[in-house]
């Protein structure tokens, strides 16, 4: 199990990220246009994290 603790976002928005990055070929601003659109406002620079 991965453990979220500290983590700067709720492990429902990782998560979120995780599978759009890991299901579609998607850059680091393609991503964080997508989280945009659902309302959850990234850097492309903190995904890269």
């Amino acid at each position: 199990m991965i453990d979220f603790k500290g983590a700067q976002f709720p492990k429902r928005v990782i998560l979120h990220a995780v599978f759009f990055y890991l299901r579609y070929p998607v850059s680091y601003r393609d991503l964080q246009e997508i989280l945009t659109e659902h309302s959850i406002t990234v850097h492309h620079a903190t995904l890269n994290r």
